[in-house]
């Protein structure tokens, strides 16, 4: 199903180029440092239900592009908060997929699934309506085998590092289970504070207190929360984290008075901050991630632009993260300003920055992080996680930032089988793009193998402390 030639260029010497650099960094180890595969899988390793479960279900990179058909999201097993009835029927929602498979054409889930399909199954007819129930017992046939449990998958695709991302909230009782089974595969957690810091969240009071009661803090007061994070942080590196992530709707960022920023968290436990507020609140808390990530390491990165949960309707029935977050104009010139001038000159700080607004890229971000010595760009990411948003990052990031203040590549999952596909396919863009600089005079051969090296496997390794 996979053209060996896949997005390389259509020019002859470019394209054997970008084949030879390929060949060089095609079986490099994957560091996949950021990520929302379920710590779950590896601690218990069990086997994966079926295959809607592994590949429909839990994944709204599929599942929005069949609810965008009018398919409702209960007809593909996608559970609702009030417990009422879905479908459990593995099969039917298979089916139900396979139907409609054609959606997916020359979209970035269908270049994953392909090959996914392909590399991990070893299926070579396309899934369609006629295939469904062939690719179903296949598939089923193969979860059942010791070699498709999530401990072998993760040994086969050739995993070095895995991170996954919890709540401030967390237990982290599966990172504990895998900590006692012995397993050498290195998974390790991120911090995510969202829910304790954004006080516009559901039941922001109610996780305060929870929060305090894990820190073992009184976390409603100013000094208190401050605390409850710094305990919280260091019992989220005991599980191997390196980073936080932080989700905001904008990249606001502030440097209050101390005075200024308890006032206002004392009016977010009351419920009481206006939208502004919260914004200014969610900033400051940004500023204080940075200070506290200089004295423990944690790499600190940060995930704007985004309207969360956009469908009422929709996070209503079945709650958040369900395909309807959708992407924001976003400014970080000024709005990044209070936190860099905090601690943007600090090399021994590192701040990424993603975003959903690719116009941000030449006009703002690459100009930024070609300056400060914290700030480094984070990769396409969400939307733009595909051959053409990749590409078109290195056209409008590398003449301003360079290479060496980007971090390599992740995968931003919770499809587990995708990721050796979307490491593959960044890799192949990146040695694409490689190639047409050396095809045009602007890199030498024998530094473009380096940086696709760096691209692959050094930058992201380092960047995140793996």
């Amino acid at each position: 199903m996979l053209h060996e030639d896949r997005l390389f260029p259509l020019e002859n010497k470019a394209r054997d180029l970008a084949r030879a650099l390929y060949t060089t960094v095609r079986d490099l180890p994957i560091i996949s440092p950021h990520g929302h595969t379920d710590p779950r899988w590896y601690a218990e390793n069990e086997a994966f239900p079926d295959p809607a479960q592994l590949f429909v279900t839990p994944d709204h990179y599929v599942f929005r592009m069949l609810c965008s058909q009018g398919i409702p999201l209960e007809s593909l097993g996608v559970p609702r908060i009030d417990g009422g009835p879905t479908e459990t029927d593995g099969r039917k929602i298979w089916r139900l997929f396979a139907e409609n498979y054609h959606l997916f054409r020359a979209t970035p889930s269908r270049l994953w699934l392909d090959h996914s399909f392909e590399h991990v199954f070893g299926l070579t007819e396309r899934l369609s309506a006629r295939t469904a129930d062939m690719y179903y017992d296949h598939i089923a046939d193969c979860l059942a085998k010791p070699e498709f449990r999530p401990r072998a998958l993760y040994e086969r695709f050739n995993i070095e590092a895995i991170s996954t991302t919890e709540s401030a909230l967390d237990e982290l009782k599966w990172h504990e289970m895998l900590r006692q089974s012995g397993w050498k595969g290195k998974v390790v957690t991120a911090y995510r504070p969202d829910s304790v810091v954004d006080p516009e969240f559901e039941g922001f009071a109610a996780n305060i207190e929870r929060f305090g009661e894990l820190a073992g803090t009184d976390a409603t007061t100013w000094d208190g929360y401050l605390e409850a994070h710094r305990n919280r942080r260091a019992f989220f590196k005991g599980y191997g984290a390196t980073s936080s992530d932080h989700g905001h709707a904008t990249a606001r960022t502030e440097d209050l008075p101390k005075a200024d920023a308890a006032a206002l968290f004392a009016k977010a436990l009351k419920g009481d901050c206006t939208p502004q507020e919260a914004d200014a609140f969610r900033g400051h808390m940004l500023t204080e991630m940075a200070r506290m990530s200089l004295d423990d390491g944690l790499v600190l990165q940060i995930h704007p632009g985004s309207y969360r949960n956009h469908s009422a309707e929709v996070m209503a029935r079945h709650g958040r993260d369900k395909g309807f977050d959708i992407p924001t104009r976003t400014d970080y010139v000024r709005a990044l300003k209070p936190l860099l001038d905090a601690v943007g000159m600090r090399k021994e700080l590192t701040v990424i920055a993603f975003t959903l607004d690719e116009t941000s890229y030449s006009r703002e971000l690459a100009p930024l992080a070609g300056a400060y010595p914290a700030l480094k760009l984070g990769p396409a990411w969400w939307f733009f996680d595909s051959t053409e948003g990749m590409r078109r990052y290195r056209e409008t990031t590398t003449e301003t930032a360079g290479f060496y203040n980007t971090v390599g590549f992740n995968d931003d999952t919770r499809a587990f089988c995708s990721i050796p596909a979307r490491h593959d396919v960044s890799r192949r863009v990146d040695c694409a793009y490689l190639a047409t600089l050396v095809a045009d005079g602007r890199l030498a051969e024998d530094e473009a193998h380096e940086v696709a090296h760096d691209l692959a496997y050094r930058l992201v390794k380092e960047a995140y402390r793996l």
